[in-house]
């Protein structure tokens, strides 16, 4: 979900009450209003209930194959490429690509694909040409360029509006709108650089800001690696002397509360005085959206993945230091950068998706650097969400672990007026991410689908509570690999 709808929602209920956590209790919200209220009483659920895609017998191979891809069954999809006929590998191996963050590869893939469903108006298979338009729209937006990116996805949303579900038109709604206004905007390229630290802080939201030089005057800016554009304050733009668009677009925030938005480039732009971007695309939001007075806390800029997807490899330790290394480092005295071993993680959409594995399971410790686990499950890792919960989904292949344990009504933060959820909290969670085994602990566990395919169909959501546990975690780009140094 997009941090700048999250952070305008925010604002809105941050104002009114608590501040902490509240920027993605928002986007809890409204995953809840989509549910039933709850019984009075709360009665455990029966296990299995919950029908998954992807498991259906009845299926064609392509359809099945389909919905594990719906289902983010990345790995089980791929362990199958060489089995399948040439034309749907190809299909495959293009959203694999995407989802692997291998952009070149998807885009070489996709793109004859899409000059034949050109060729059929109307489609004849729509939910596998949505799979194509979206990938390729996504591929060129990460990979910046902007022009293309416009064109793909207005063409998605004009070719295949009555395929998409409202789910998909609110995904797209941000760079539909805001795509054509930075469309002419020249390429961002980014000076060559060496491995660096920097120190961060923690925000009065509990977020991460990183120490930025725009127009030589430093600032900080918010780190949010799933959002799919940089902001900036208009202040801060007036001051640093750039030019902002005259047109903008109008967007909405989770809330329904509109708010304009305008474009603009920053010539030069530094993080922490060690990598420099030139010609960086920012969106211009006003101040009175981004301002928490309550906690005397002003929003200057945020960072997302533009920016953010050229730091090859990131970690976040405990003493709030962030090291970068780059995809290819220019200093020819540095040590060896030996990629660390992790579990595997995917980007789908504004998700960051990483597999693990269960540590009581064969091969613990042994498993070599981009070997794959049989007993591999799905999460989501949001490094800007405040709690961790585990879904339904974990619930119903470990309910005999909470045989004789008090279920209690657990309310995603910040949306007391929402339906709470039944749930437990257990108390240690046994996980491994790649190579290493860790505990998570103190972790709630629902016991009831949220209503939401993109989260039900995932074991879980780790935020900032769990990986503060770690002495350091490290996200590397360069090899889609999630490692962590537990304490």
């Amino acid at each position: 979900m997009s941090g700048i709808r999250i952070l305008a929602a925010a604002n809105g209920r941050c104002l009114a009450g608590a501040f902490a956590g509240c920027i993605l209790a928002v986007a809890a919200a409204t995953l809840l209003s989509q549910q039933t209220p709850l019984q009075n009483s709360v009665q455990q659920p029966a296990t299995g209930a919950q029908v998954h895609t992807g498991v259906s017998s009845g299926l064609d191979a392509d359809a099945r194959l389909q919905n594990l891809l719906a289902d983010h069954q990345f790995l089980r999809i791929e362990s199958q490429l060489d089995q399948m006929p040439p034309d749907q590998a190809q299909f495959y191996r293009g959203i694999l690509a995407n989802r692997n963050n291998d952009l070149k590869t998807s885009i070489q893939l996709l793109e004859p694909l899409l000059v034949q469903f050109d060729q059929v108006e109307p489609s004849a298979n729509p939910a596998k040409e949505k799979l194509v338009r979206k990938a390729l729209a996504e591929d060129y937006l990460r990979s910046g360029d902007l022009v293309k990116a416009a064109k793909a996805y207005r063409a998605l949303a004009s070719r295949l509006r009555s395929n998409l579900s409202p789910d998909d038109l609110d995904e797209i709604e941000l760079p539909l709108k805001l795509l054509p206004l930075a469309a002419a905007n020249p390429p961002m390229t980014i000076d060559p650089y060496d491995p660096f630290q920097i120190q961060v802080a923690k925000n009065p939201l509990g977020l991460t800001d990183l120490p930025v030089y725009v127009d030589a005057r430093p600032h900080s800016f918010m780190l949010d690696p799933t959002a799919p554009f940089n902001l900036i304050a208009r202040s801060l733009a007036k001051e640093a002397g750039l030019n902002v668009s005259a047109d903008s677009a109008t967007i909405r925030t989770l809330t329904g509360r509109t708010m304009q938005v305008h474009v603009t480039v920053i010539p030069r732009f530094t993080i922490g005085g060690r990598i420099t971007f030139r010609n960086m695309t920012a969106f211009v939001f006003e101040d009175a959206d981004y301002a928490f007075p309550k906690s005397h806390y002003q929003v200057e800029g945020v960072l997302g993945y533009p920016a953010l997807s050229a730091l090859g490899s990131l970690t976040v330790t405990a003493d709030d230091t962030i090291e970068v290394r780059p995809f290819k480092s220019n200093d020819k005295n540095a040590k060896d950068d030996l990629p660390l071993p992790g579990a595997r993680f995917f980007l789908d959409g504004d998700q960051m998706i990483v597999a693990l594995g269960n540590p009581q399971g064969p091969g613990v410790g042994s498993i070599a650097p981009g070997s794959m686990r049989a007993d591999e499950r799905m999460y989501v890792v949001d490094a800007s969400r405040q709690q961790t919960y585990l879904t339904s989904r974990y619930y119903e292949e470990h309910a005999a672990d909470f045989t004789g344990e008090k279920m209690q009504l657990f309310a995603l933060p910040g949306h007391e007026a929402s339906p709470p959820q039944p749930a437990f909290v257990a108390e240690t969670i046994p996980l491994a991410i790649g190579p290493t085994p860790v505990d998570v602990h103190y972790i709630q566990v629902l016991t009831q689908p949220l209503g939401n395919a993109a989260l039900d169909d995932v074991y879980g959501v780790l935020g900032l509570d769990v990986l503060d546990q770690f002495r350091a975690y490290t996200f590397d780009y360069r090899t889609m690999r999630f490692s962590v140094k537990p304490e």
